[in-house]
């Protein structure tokens, strides 16, 4: 099993739910408002007079062959506006209830 942390734009949320429907995902846990910048590119989400725009976060675990189509559909996503940003991260899970 591998769990993926996705972060991302607020304005991508109704792009990504279909990404996790149409690859057979259906538990994930959304944290809608959280604030953050990019180590890389794109501009500062942090809620902020100077900085309005916020990210929201999802994470996910599913089985490992489930991971490169997701993150394949996520680079897609991504290189339609890389300033908005989106990120995802991929972790492997050892053990669960």
């Amino acid at each position: 099993m591998k769990s993926i942390f996705i972060t991302f734009d607020q304005a991508y949320l109704e792009q990504i739910l279909p990404i996790l429907s149409i690859n057979h995902v259906r538990g994930y846990t959304e944290w809608e408002t959280v604030k953050g910048k990019g180590s890389k590119t794109g501009e500062p989400h942090l809620g902020s007079h100077a900085w309005p725009s916020q990210n929201s976060s999802i994470l996910t675990v599913v089985e490992d062959e489930k991971v490169k189509p997701i993150l394949a559909n996520l680079r897609t996503l991504d290189a339609t506006s890389q300033q908005m940003g989106l990120r995802a991260f991929v972790w492997n899970i050892e053990d669960g209830m």
